[in-house]
This record gives structure tokens, sequence and C-alpha cells, in this order.
């Protein structure tokens, strides 16, 4: 009977494995964010579109609403402030980013060289169940020679 191949380091390769799921999910996550960022500074850069027209809209009739240019004033410094920070959040989410990334290559290694430590381990058990058989195969030839030839 064969005996079934059993990697030693099994429990250790299935902690790694889900380090790397996490990992890939925390840069998934990443991205997300990075996404909902660029989105905001869209949402951001069409509001400040619509205020550029609001204030030619104020300056352009013959009566200038003093009330209503300044008005987009202080919401243009408002924008303004808006887009500084989710520029700061902007740098600090691609430097996560990157952390997170570097990680899961980190994470991936790791996997991969337990995965390849399991391989060879694998292969040699292969050739020595095969070496095993010959061997078996070798004895039950040559005492079969033996039975039959001390028979005649």
């Amino acid at each position: 009977m064969m005996a079934k191949y059993k990697f030693r380091l099994e429990t250790l390769k299935r902690v790694r494995e889900a380090r790397r799921d996490e990992q890939r999910a925390s840069l998934a996550e990443a991205f997300h964010a990075e996404q909902v960022l660029v989105q905001s500074q869209a949402e951001l850069a069409a509001e400040a579109e619509s205020l550029r027209e609001l204030r030619r809209s104020a300056t352009a009739g013959e009566y200038m609403n003093v009330n209503q240019l300044l008005e987009a004033q202080r919401y243009e410094l408002l924008l303004k402030a808006q887009g500084q920070e989710l520029t700061k959040q902007a740098i600090l989410l691609t430097t996560e980013t990157e952390r997170r990334r570097r990680l899961l290559v980190e994470a991936n290694r790791n996997v991969r060289a337990l995965e390849r430590l399991d391989e060879r381990h694998h292969d040699e058990f292969k050739r020595r169940q095969q070496r095993n058989e010959s061997k078996q195969l070798d004895e039950i030839a040559t005492n079969r020679w033996h039975k039959t030839s001390s028979a005649k």
C-alpha cells in the first residue's frame, strides 16, 4: 500500500496564504479609497467650474450683484481649502497604497517559497515511491524466477 504525501509545513502555508489574502483585501481597500478620492476631486472641480459660471453671471449684467459676488468668493475659498485637503489625502493615500502593495508582494513571495518547497518535497516523495515500487517489482520478479528455477 502506498503512503500518502503530506506536506509538513501545510499549516504554515495556509497561514501565509491567509495573510496574503488579507494583504490583497487591504490593497483593494486602498484602491477603492483612491477611486473615492478621485471622484471627490472631480466633484470639487465641477463645483469650482459651476462657481466660475456663477461669478461670470454676477458680473455680466448691467448691475453687478455684489452680494452674490461676495458669496461666490467665500465659497471659492472653501473649495480651495477642500481641494488642498484632498491633495494632502491623495499624497497620504498614494504612500499607503504603495506600502500595502509592498506587503502584498512580500506575502506572495512567502507563499510562493512554501509552494516551491512543497513541490520539491512532493517530487522527492514521488521518486521515493517509484524507487520503492521498482524494488518491490524486482523482488517479486526475483522471487518468481527463483520459484520457477527451483521447481525445474
